[in-house]
C-alpha cells in the first residue's frame, strides 16, 4: 500500500501543522487544475454546440449559455453582393418572405439541407446556407460590419449642428428612430443623419451594436402592381431598396447618392434633375406636406438649408438613398421634420 503525503511528513518528524498545510495545498491546486479543466471543457462544449446546432440540433437547447453577438444567439450574416433571398421554404420554387441585405443578420434556427432557416428583423423564413455565414466565421466577422446605433427614447429627439444646447437644430427625430453613432463624447453623441454630421443628448437615446436587418416583402414591393404613373414610379423605385449607397453615384444597382437616386428614377420617366437636392427643390412647386401624393420630393436639411432628397410613396412614407449603413431604405416621411415638399409630376 502507497503511503498519503501526510504519512510520508509525519513519519520522517516533520509537524502535523506543517503536514496539513502541505496537504491543503495539494487540494487546493487540484481544485484549481479541476477549474481549468472545468472551463476548457465549457469552451469546447460551446464549439461543440455551435457546431450542432449548424447541423440542424435545437439551438434554444444548445446555446442556452451563449453569449448574444448583436442580439442574436446563434448569428448568421449574409454573405453577398445585393440581396439575399429569404423564403416562405426550402427550397428556389417557394415564395419569397423578404430580402437580406449583404452583411445583414439573422438568427440561425435550423438546418435542412442546402438550405437554413432564419429569421431577421420581421422576416422568417429560409436562405441558402451557402451565401449565409454562421458559427465562429459569423461572430469573428461582425465587428466589421456591424454599426453602433443610437435609438430616440423620448417624444422627439433634437439633432442639433453641435454638440450643446445653443446652436442651430438640424433635425427633429421621433421616438424609434435610429441615428448611426460616429463618436461617443460623453455627454454628446455624434451621429450620422443621412450622411450629415449632427449631435444628440446621450439622455434621450439607447445605444446599441446592430447589424442590418431582412426587409419584408411590403418593403421590398411597395405599390406594385397599380397602374397609375405616379405609383408605377413608387413601384419602380422601391425595387432598388436594400442597393447601396455611394457619394455622387447615380447608378440605382451599384450605388446612388440621395440626389443621383432620385435623378436616376425621374429619368425613365422623362423628368431630368439636377444632381443636387438643393436644386431639385427649385424644380416644380412647393406644395403643403399634407397634400402629398406618391412621386412628390421631400426634402430635408437644417434650417432652410436643403441637403437631403426622397421621394414619398404613400402612407406617411418615403423611399431614399440615406447612408453608406443603410443604403436604399424606406422611412417614416417625419422621421425629420421635412423643408419643403415638391411636385414635379404633373
Amino acid at each position: 500500500m502507497t503511503a498519503s503525503p501526510a504519512e510520508v511528513l509525519a513519519d520522517t518528524g516533520v509537524t502535523a501543522g506543517i503536514s496539513d498545510a502541505i496537504t491543503t495545498n495539494l487540494e487546493e491546486e487540484n481544485k484549481v487544475n479541476a477549474g481549468i479543466s472545468s472551463e476548457i471543457a465549457e469552451c469546447i462544449d460551446v464549439s461543440n454546440a455551435m457546431a450542432e446546432v449548424s447541423k440542424g440540433e435545437d439551438a434554444t437547447t444548445m446555446l442556452a449559455n451563449i453569449p448574444q453577438m448583436c442580439g442574436y444567439t446563434n448569428l448568421g450574416i449574409a454573405k453577398v453582393e445585393g440581396n439575399l433571398n429569404v423564403r416562405q421554404g426550402p427550397s428556389e420554387d417557394s415564395e419569397l418572405a423578404g430580402k437580406m441585405p449583404g452583411n445583414a443578420g439573422c438568427e440561425i434556427l435550423g438546418v435542412e439541407g442546402d438550405w437554413t432557416e432564419i429569421k431577421s428583423g420581421e422576416v422568417s423564413g429560409y436562405v441558402k446556407s451557402e451565401f449565409l455565414l454562421n458559427g465562429m466565421a459569423a461572430r469573428d466577422y461582425a465587428p466589421e460590419v456591424m454599426s453602433t446605433i443610437a435609438t430616440c427614447n423620448t417624444e422627439t429627439l433634437r439633432v442639433r449642428e453641435e454638440p450643446n444646447t445653443e446652436c442651430e437644430i438640424m433635425a427633429l427625430m421621433a421616438v424609434g428612430e435610429e441615428v448611426e453613432v460616429l463618436e461617443d463624447q460623453g455627454d454628446w453623441l455624434k451621429v450620422s443623419v443621412d450622411s450629415e454630421v449632427g449631435y444628440v443628448s446621450s439622455d434621450y437615446v439607447e445605444v446599441s451594436n446592430e447589424l442590418t436587418k431582412a426587409m419584408t416583402m411590403t418593403e421590398v414591393k411597395y405599390g406594385q402592381g397599380v397602374s397609375d404613373v405616379r405609383v408605377d414610379l413608387v413601384s419602380y423605385a422601391c425595387q432598388f431598396v436594400g442597393n447601396p449607397y455611394v457619394w455622387g453615384g447615380t447608378s440605382l444597382t451599384n450605388g446612388a447618392d440621395c440626389s443621383g437616386f432620385t435623378l436616376s428614377i425621374f429619368a425613365k420617366y422623362g423628368i431630368y434633375l439636377p444632381h443636387s437636392s438643393a436644386a431639385q427643390a427649385g424644380c416644380g412647386r412647393r406644395i403643403n406636406a399634407s397634400e402629398a401624393q406618391p412621386g412628390d420630393l421631400f426634402f430635408y436639411g437644417s434650417g432652410s438649408r436643403i441637403s437631403h432628397v426622397a421621394i414619398y410613396i404613400g402612407n406617411g412614407q418615403i423611399v431614399h438613398a440615406s447612408s453608406r449603413r443603410t443604403g436604399i431604405k424606406i422611412s417614416n416621411a417625419y422621421y425629420r421634420s421635412p423643408i419643403c415638399v415638391v411636385r414635379v409630376l404633373d
